[in-house]
């Protein structure tokens, strides 16, 4: 499973020219899921990315979670971050979930956020998504399990 987390102002997913979530300050979160992943590696990013220290705080120093800032994530299944570029120029997808596999593990690491006391949004899972977002920094991490 792989994160790629963004602290952001404010960020939303559309769908055919129709906002369907929104937040303001805290992560966009960006989830592949390969073919192995597991709910303990989802609850375990999870627990991970709500405790992730890349908030500033009074002194200017990213010392505090989303947690702390009483931010929101959305979350945004991505499945070409599983995808592999070490052959030629064509990525290929054959560690990447099944749709039947990654949505659930989707959902349930949507659920661990909101166990961890965030205010979650998704995107929706296998549609053509427009995503708008302002980086804040731009501050940007990969997670992996």
């Amino acid at each position: 499973m792989k994160l790629l987390i963004q602290r952001v102002k404010k960020a939303s997913v559309s769908v055919g020219g129709n906002k369907v979530s929104e937040i303001n300050a805290g992560l966009l979160i960006f989830i592949g899921i390969f073919k192995n992943d597991t709910p303990a590696q989802a609850a375990a990013l999870a627990r991970k990315a709500a405790a992730l220290r890349i908030f500033e705080d009074e002194a200017g120093k990213m010392n505090l979670s989303v947690k702390d800032t009483g931010g929101s994530a959305l979350v945004v299944s991505q499945f070409t971050l599983a995808g592999d570029t070490s052959r030629g120029n064509r990525p290929g997808f054959d560690n990447a979930a099944r749709p039947e596999t990654a949505k659930p593990l989707y959902e349930y690491f949507s659920e661990c956020l909101r166990t961890e006391g965030l205010e979650v949004q998704n995107g929706i899972f296998q549609a053509d998504m427009a995503v708008e977002l302002i980086n804040d920094g731009p501050v940007t991490f990969i997670l992996e399990k």
